[in-house]
């Protein structure tokens, strides 16, 4: 039954997982480097650390989970950044295809109310909470 639960939840994350192997796989072509940490492909270095420096703040994005793939600025970022993305793994095991437009509406719910869109975003809120660092990943 744990074998099943495991492949739904891979599965259920897929959609999310496919963008980031889009983006990893790429990376890869533009001196990027992977490895697999149990059930997640890291990417990281060269086009992937070109990618995240391009997003809002991307220079102080260590990592970025995107399914049971996770995209770092480089090897060290990857394993400072672990504990917190692997509840962002759960995260997309738990919400699925909707995942990302939910992390969105609630980066824009709490703006809308003044707070941070970043720091008070909900999933970054329990990521935090439960990898024990209280980082900003």
């Amino acid at each position: 039954m744990k074998s099943f639960l495991n492949f739904a939840q891979v599965v259920w994350a897929s959609p999310n997982t496919l963008l980031g192997l889009v983006i990893g796989l790429t990376g890869l072509l533009f001196g990027g480097h992977v490895r697999r940490a149990g059930r997640v492909i890291e990417f990281y270095e060269g086009g992937i650390k070109w990618f995240l420096h391009r997003l809002p703040n991307g220079h102080r994005i260590l990592a970025m989970t995107l399914g049971h793939v996770v995209l770092g600025q480089t090897d060290a970022s990857l394993k400072i950044s672990r504990e917190h993305e692997a509840v962002h793994v759960k995260q997309y095991e738990l919400w699925g295809p909707v995942m990302l437009p939910a992390y969105l509406l609630s980066s824009v719910y709490v703006w809308l109310r003044g707070r941070r869109f970043y720091l008070d975003n909900h999933f970054e809120l329990e990521a935090r909470a439960r990898d024990n660092h209280g980082d900003n990943h």
